[in-house]
């Protein structure tokens, strides 16, 4: 089982004919090159289909209104604004768990950032933490993903 991109040639360049369920999915690209506008037609495709669908905004910077204009029914689309990047994880992971949510969103994975980061001073080294954290998180949430027929798309700059 597919999702539709909202992009037909793209669809069709994936050979599935959209991104797979179950699955965890990474959208990249440079700054403002349509990363955001793909997931929101992403979702506005799954809510389509009959679809329930999550936004993480870990960089407080959805736009409900441009949303809604790409065909996003911002009234059943489920939205949060972790303060953390482990907040935004453990919201990815009982979301998926619930069984309830079909489509996940996570924008972005830059902004994911660590507990320690932010609670720390300016300057204290960090080294590996984020990586850390999305790995050990990738581990967890790839099996409960595919049980659930969950998919989870994360959106990271380049």
């Amino acid at each position: 089982e597919t999702i539709s991109t909202g992009s037909l040639s793209l669809d069709i360049a994936l050979g599935a004919g959209g991104l797979p369920m179950g699955r965890i999915v990474e959208i990249y690209g440079p700054e403002s090159s349509g990363k955001t506008t793909l997931t929101l037609q992403v979702i506005a495709a799954a809510q389509r289909a009959g679809k329930t669908c999550a936004f993480i905004d870990a960089e407080h910077a959805l736009d409900p209104i441009y949303a809604k204009k790409l065909g996003v029914d911002i009234d059943n689309l489920l939205c949060s604004q972790p303060d953390t990047g482990e907040q935004a994880l453990e919201i990815c992971d009982a979301l998926t768990r619930s069984g309830a949510v079909d489509v996940i969103i996570v924008d972005s994975v830059a902004a994911l950032t660590p507990k320690a980061e932010i609670e720390g001073e300016i300057g204290d080294s960090h080294m590996g933490l984020a990586a850390r954290m999305m790995s050990q998180a990738m581990r967890k949430l790839a099996g409960n993903l595919k049980n659930a027929n969950t998919l989870l798309i994360f959106i990271n700059q380049i």
